[in-house]
């Protein structure tokens, strides 16, 4: 059973970039909202450049 989808149309890989990237920020002091926001543009930064196929 696979775990929470954050990001909707981004594979296992990148689900779990994401909550890196999350828990790195507020660890850094940022809120909770700033640091989804942060997470979030980065993975899909990523996913648009590594030329991925939709939900892949």
């Amino acid at each position: 059973m696979p775990g929470k989808q954050h990001l909707p149309n981004v594979g296992a890989k990148e689900q779990r970039m994401y909550e890196h990237i999350k828990e790195s920020e507020q660890e850094q002091g940022r809120s909770t909202k700033r640091a989804k926001s942060i997470a979030a543009a980065t993975v899909n930064k990523h996913h648009s450049q590594e030329d991925h196929a939709p939900g892949k």
